[in-house]
């Protein structure tokens, strides 16, 4: 039984579980969960080999929904809204799916991956194959800050949340998190899942799910300018899929965030009151 990081930001209502996205940690939460205690008591966790959380090998989502059910256990809550952003989301609907008595409901914000056949996937994998369990160098944390800039994220918080998703070495250097053997299985584990699209993930799903699409590109890196191609396709894909889902399985919303992908950094308020008037309109 491996027990997860989590933290406890307090609160008092119906119960929320944050889950971060890959590379990530639970800090990424920070700013929405300040927000959500107001009407909820919230609850963030690292995801292994993520944050303060230990790694587990393989590194499977089934593996990591049965660790999140215990830690949730450890902490006494027997029943949740699960949220999550990028992985977390992909993680969040796979909790609810295998534990439909203790998932209440559960919220994806923009997490979508594209199989292997998908046109351009060979360049992203190649890209994020490349930074994947980096030894970065000491200027690591500022070089997040500045780049955090560009999207209005203020220093502080990119800061922060740098810091809890990388861990220091007495050099000055950080290693990346996850490390590579863990980031070579997690995304085998996306590619596994969305090889035939989001529609045929979703299929079946009967526990109330609400879909979040990010509704600003991230712009491409230097010399990326690729990317920006493939995503706006990509997107547009999704969209599409989502459209259709939301006319044939009555349990799924669909929204959209004026936001990037880094959602929950970028505009905090715009997640929590999304997240907030989701839990207010479930039965029960």
């Amino acid at each position: 039984m491996t027990f997860l990081h989590a933290h406890d930001y307090g609160g008092d209502g119906p119960q929320l579980v944050l889950l971060h996205g890959y590379g990530r940690s639970l800090a990424d939460w920070d700013a929405s969960a300040a927000l959500l205690t107001a009407g909820h008591r919230v609850l963030a966790v690292d995801f292994p080999g993520h944050g303060r959380s230990p790694g587990i090998s393989p590194w499977t989502i089934p593996a990591v929904v049965r660790h999140i059910a215990d830690t949730l256990d450890a902490h006494g809550v027997p029943e949740a809204v699960v949220v999550g952003h990028s992985l977390g989301g992909v993680v969040a609907v796979e909790y609810a799916r295998a534990n439909p008595g203790r998932a209440r409901a559960a919220v994806n914000l923009d997490g979508f991956w594209w199989g292997r056949e998908y046109p351009g996937a060979d360049r992203v994998s190649e890209a994020l194959l490349a930074s994947a369990g980096t030894i970065a160098p000491p200027g690591y944390i500022e070089e997040k800050v500045i780049n955090s800039a560009r999207f209005g994220i203020p220093a502080g918080r990119a800061e922060a949340a740098a810091r809890a998703a990388a861990r220091p070495f007495p050099d000055g250097t950080w290693q990346t998190l996850p490390e590579r053997a863990e980031a070579l299985e997690i995304f085998d584990e996306l590619h596994r899942i969305f090889a035939l699209g989001v529609t045929a993930w979703l299929d079946g799903a009967d526990c109330p799910l609400l879909l979040v699409q990010a509704g600003r590109h991230l712009p491409p890196a230097p010399g990326m300018e690729w990317f920006g191609e493939f995503s706006t396709r990509f997107a547009q894909g999704v969209s599409e899929e989502l459209a259709a889902l939301s006319h044939t399985q009555p349990a799924i919303g669909i929204n959209r965030i004026d936001a990037t992908h880094l959602m929950n950094l970028e505009t905090p308020e715009a997640v929590a009151t999304l997240v907030a008037g989701f839990v207010r309109g479930l039965p029960g």
